[in-house]
């Protein structure tokens, strides 16, 4: 008989890095692990691969999920395939790419944000997952200052986080949760080396404040948003002195 997991799940972004962590620590017989990436198949492979080797089960879809009608065919394909969706994980992210044009990090980290989550809604159960990953650097924007060149990626994260916190009352009538993950500077991950090149200064302020939060730290946060009973709205990863008001 073919076996059909309890939770599917969708993540974004997860050929490397946070989203790829996220994959495998979702390994589970009873979760079917869908690994989005955007060009690199070999490597989106290779973690859902992981996924397998470590129990559970796990397939590749790619998609630019900026682009509307990538995104749409992505989500018909889940739908296709499997039903439902139980969680989505909207972890892919980006604007400090080169070259990349004024109006892609408000295209990705925004818009796209919310298409993949109303195109995700009609299809969730009763108690699925919309689970948010961000940065503190962009939820306490503009309250707090941020690496120099980070503005615009902090502002169009700021304005998806917005934007999603305004499909409340459509979330609340499908019964479907969403968590905000917020984490400060997260060690080892790209963003982190691509603004110690920028503004090394902000990230060396940032550990002087504490450890900085590991890949693994910050993935387990997320991965209980999806997998707890009763996730709380937004979960904080790292930077206390973030959290305390002057």
């Amino acid at each position: 008989m073919h076996h059909v997991p309890e939770r599917i799940v969708l993540v974004t972004g997860a050929s490397r890095g946070i989203g790829a962590e996220v994959a495998q620590q979702l390994a589970d017989p009873n979760t079917h692990v869908i690994v989005n990436y955007r060009e690199k198949a070999k490597r989106a492979e290779d973690i859902a691969q992981a996924v397998r080797d470590a129990g559970g089960h796990a397939s590749t879809l790619r998609a630019d999920i900026s682009d509307e009608a990538d995104a749409t065919a992505m989500m018909e394909s889940i739908e296709t395939r499997y039903g439902r969706l139980d969680a989505l994980v909207l972890n892919a992210s980006g604007g400090l790419e080169m070259g990349a044009d004024p109006g892609y990090a408000m295209r990705l980290n925004r818009d796209a944000q919310r298409r993949l989550a109303q195109l995700a809604v009609p299809m969730m159960p009763v108690d699925g997952r919309i689970v948010f990953v961000t940065s503190h650097q962009a939820h306490f924007f503009p309250n707090k200052a941020v690496p120099k060149g980070y503005s615009a990626v902090a502002a169009s994260k700021r304005a998806g986080e917005t934007a999603l916190y305004a499909m409340r009352a459509v979330f609340s009538r499908a019964g479907v949760r969403l968590t905000v993950v917020s984490g400060d500077m997260i060690d080892g991950t790209i963003i982190v080396r691509l603004l110690q090149r920028r503004d090394p200064d902000a990230v060396k302020a940032r550990r002087v404040h504490g450890t900085l939060p590991t890949v693994t730290e910050f993935s387990g946060a997320i991965v209980s948003s999806v997998t707890m009973p009763s996730p709380p709205g937004i979960v904080y990863v790292g930077g206390a002195d973030y959290l305390m008001t002057a």
